[in-house]
């Protein structure tokens, strides 16, 4: 993982590149319809923002962050998409506002948490600098479908690679969300970076291997696209289904991203 500092700055700048996509937007294009089905541009600008706020009550107020806690508990399959509705009715010009106003409060907070600090989260407890690469890989992919329903093609930052960190970190986390079996063999990830870098992880000798791009990587870990429309190379029966499940956010199992082919 980066430098608390490092990723925080790589955070910002991630957020300031979805930014000038929607910052000129006219009111009518916020309602363009995105690749996750039901969401406008609204939403996921607004589903960002309400993120921001869970991470920022999770990091400063534990009691504040279990109440919300008990509501996602109780509608693990709504409350999500509640939050981002309710985010989404807001006009164009106030949602940028608190989206702005939240995101830069959150990274207030972050920097001000003691190094080694853990708080609580939907999932495993988080220091900032994991809150930190948690929020820039969803900004990135919330982002990417915010580039996908606007026909923009975002050109792919060294950012990535806080997002491929966390994918491979979350390899467990994706079979257990799932009721599978975690496998017991360590796997290694070879992933060809933007700048034509190797971003590897995990031992040169492992059996189970995945290798491919980093943008294809970080596609799949966080579901904008289907495992059959990426060149990313299994070695290994645990290895290839992995690649079927893999999931880098908190939260129930993701339903995936529908094959090229099969929309």
């Amino acid at each position: 993982m980066s430098e608390p500092a490092v990723v925080l700055d790589d955070l910002r700048e991630e957020s300031e590149a979805l930014d000038l996509l929607v910052r000129e937007l006219g009111e009518d294009r916020w309602g363009t319809p995105t690749p996750a089905p039901g969401w406008t541009v609204a939403h996921q600008i607004a589903h960002l923002a309400w993120t921001d706020r869970a991470a920022l009550l999770a990091a400063t107020d534990a009691e504040a962050f279990a109440a919300e806690t008990e509501k996602a508990l109780a509608a693990p399959d709504r409350f999500v998409d509640e939050g981002a509705e309710e985010g989404a009715k807001l006009p164009p010009a106030e949602l940028l506002a608190r989206w702005r106003e939240g995101r830069e409060r959150l990274q207030e907070a972050l920097r001000a948490v003691p190094a080694g600090a853990r708080f609580p989260w939907y999932g495993p407890p988080m220091s900032a600098p994991a809150m930190a690469t948690a929020r820039l890989m969803e900004t990135w992919a919330h982002g990417q479908d915010v580039a996908d329903a606007l026909g923009v093609v975002r050109p792919p930052t060294a950012r990535l690679r806080h997002v491929a960190w966390i994918g491979h970190r979350a390899r467990d986390y994706a079979f257990l969300v799932r009721g599978l079996p975690v496998p017991a063999e360590p796997f290694r990830v070879e992933l060809l970076a933007p700048d034509g870098e190797v971003w590897a992880y995990g031992p040169e000798d492992a059996v189970q291997r995945v290798t491919g791009s980093a943008v294809d990587f970080c596609l799949l870990v966080t579901q904008r696209v289907h495992r059959d429309d990426t060149a990313l190379v299994a070695e290994g029966p645990d290895a290839e289904r992995w690649l079927t499940v893999a999931q880098a956010f908190a939260g129930p199992a993701g339903p995936g991203r529908p094959a090229e082919g099969a929309r």
